[in-house]
């Protein structure tokens, strides 16, 4: 079963990545970008066959070892 991990920084934690990207396409001349947040998308190919139990699966491996679950949030869904 294939499963998409998104990885964003939480709300309010810095994410200089982001600020860099905004401010690279500001001098581009996308004047219009107010905000950018900076991510990781992290694709699960997983031998299990269940849903329900391939996600809490996917969920676990991003709570000890994807994300940092103090400044970053996650969410799981099929890819």
């Amino acid at each position: 079963m294939k499963l998409r991990v998104t990885i964003m920084p939480k709300p309010g934690v810095l994410d200089p990545q982001g600020k860099a990207i905004a401010q690279a396409l500001a001098t581009l001349g996308f004047a219009g970008v107010t905000d950018v947040r900076a991510g990781k998308t992290i694709l699960l190919d997983l031998a299990e066959t269940d849903p329900a139990k391939a996600e809490a699966a996917a969920r676990e491996m991003a709570q000890k070892l994807l994300a940092n679950t103090v400044i970053e949030s996650f969410s799981v869904e099929p890819a």
